[in-house]
């Protein structure tokens, strides 16, 4: 068990919830955007996989959602990194055109949170996120 504080109570229900996009798609990034920060969360976008994995590493944000196809590196490098080199895993819903089940299951056994198949619903996006990070306030 860890001796360092744990942010519980008033303080820690208050600070606004932070999701880093990573897509190369602006329709989406834009789509999203507006969802969630309609919603109440801080929204980062990072437009690439490198760029993904340098703000994921530097922000820390409650959670990514992660294109699988982008440019410079792929989601699934992105999640193999960030699963490699993080001792608490960052929450991770990935996204994809892909009709793929070979890419699901290495996506899950990566340990992705969850694995959404383009086009969804936007409730279908909102709900994941609600489960996993909670109400953005």
């Amino acid at each position: 068990m860890s001796d360092a504080p744990q942010a519980t109570g008033p303080a820690a229900e208050n600070q606004t919830k932070r999701i880093l996009l990573v897509d190369d798609d602006h329709e989406i990034i834009e789509s999203l955007r507006m969802l969630l920060e309609s919603k109440g969360y801080q929204i980062q976008v990072a437009r690439d996989g490198n760029q993904g994995l340098a703000m994921a590493e530097r922000e820390d944000p409650d959670l990514m959602i992660l294109d699988m196809m982008m440019p410079k590196r792929s989601g699934f490098l992105v999640l193999e990194k960030l699963r490699r080199s993080r001792p608490v895993p960052m929450k991770i819903i990935m996204i994809t055109a892909n009709e793929g089940s070979r890419h699901k299951a290495y996506a899950e056994m990566l340990g992705v949170d969850d694995y959404i198949r383009k086009p969804f619903a936007m409730d279908r996006l909102l709900e994941s996120v609600e489960r996993l990070i909670g109400k953005a306030k």
